[in-house]
């Protein structure tokens, strides 16, 4: 499988590490973000993810949304779906988790440098995009233009407001933000993020697309930038569907031929759209 570069592998990848939640923000509805405290520095390569486990209830795999440059804050970004979520979402400042990781493949920050970069993110989809976004942004001279495209399906539902409108408010990044529906207080694009997609001003040349967010949704983004003349091999996506085990045994996430623990969450485009078009699979 392809990688963007080097993975940082789990120094024990059975053993859940105990931290301690240092703070926690109520995001959107249903959704927090945590930043934990962990008891040494934490490394790890945007796109990569975690497993967090609530004691006595069980574990589930979560991207890292925090900025991969600091070592000594572990930021999660969780959505409450289901009974460990729930269990988690439950949980205090100053309470314990147990967390293993990082597993994964990475967002292809190495192979980007040098060009332009497009990242295309969808609802909760920011979340495991913004550490290649501050990656980038820590790193700006090394990249040409650097564009976010994100769809929400309300303003209620955008994800890390005060970030995109400090993002937005930068000479050096172009951001563009859609809704599904919106009220008359919303004074922005209303449709699809496939819109600004088609619109965006880029140049297939010379650029490298990230994205993430539901599968339908980069299924159509993909094929929207494949109409922009962008390769498949210029596209990235992260599938993070089934993953239970993290170090490909349980065989839950077996995509194909690949698991997606191990060989993704990230994948070059080429490598999973037909994989993506496969009912069931």
């Amino acid at each position: 499988m392809s990688t963007g570069e080097a993975t940082r592998r789990a120094p024990n990848a059975y053993m859940p590490i105990p931290t301690r939640i240092g703070r926690m923000v109520g995001d959107i509805e249903d959704v927090f973000t945590w930043a934990l405290e962990p008891s040494e520095p934490f490394e790890f390569a945007p796109g990569q993810f975690n497993m967090l486990y609530a004691h006595g209830v069980g574990e589930v795999p979560i991207s890292i949304s925090g900025d991969p440059t600091d070592p000594t804050v572990l930021h999660h970004t969780v959505r409450v779906v289901g009974k460990v979520t729930r269990a988690l979402g439950a949980l205090n400042v100053g309470d314990e988790i147990g967390v293993r990781g990082p597993f994964g493949s990475t967002w292809p920050l190495g192979q980007a440098i040098g060009q332009d970069v497009l990242f295309v993110a969808g609802g909760l989809g920011l979340a495991p995009l913004r550490p290649a976004i501050l990656a980038v942004l820590a790193r700006r001279g090394e990249f040409g233009q650097v564009s976010i495209i994100y769809g929400a399906r309300s303003p209620e539902d955008i994800l890390f407001r005060r970030e995109l409108e400090a993002w937005r408010g930068r000479f050096d990044v172009d951001l563009e933000a859609i809704v599904d529906r919106s009220g008359t207080d919303w004074y922005g694009r209303v449709g699809v993020v496939t819109r600004l997609v088609a619109e965006a001003d880029v140049d297939p040349e010379t650029s490298v697309a990230m994205v993430c967010g539901p599968e339908i949704m980069m299924r159509f983004t993909a094929r929207e930038l494949e109409q922009r003349g962008f390769e498949q091999d210029q596209i990235w996506v992260s599938l993070e569907r089934s993953m239970k085990c993290a170090v490909g045994l349980c065989g839950h996430c077996q995509l194909g031929g690949t698991f997606v623990c191990k060989d993704g969450p990230v994948y070059r485009y080429d490598e999973v759209a037909a994989k993506m078009l496969v009912r069931g699979l």
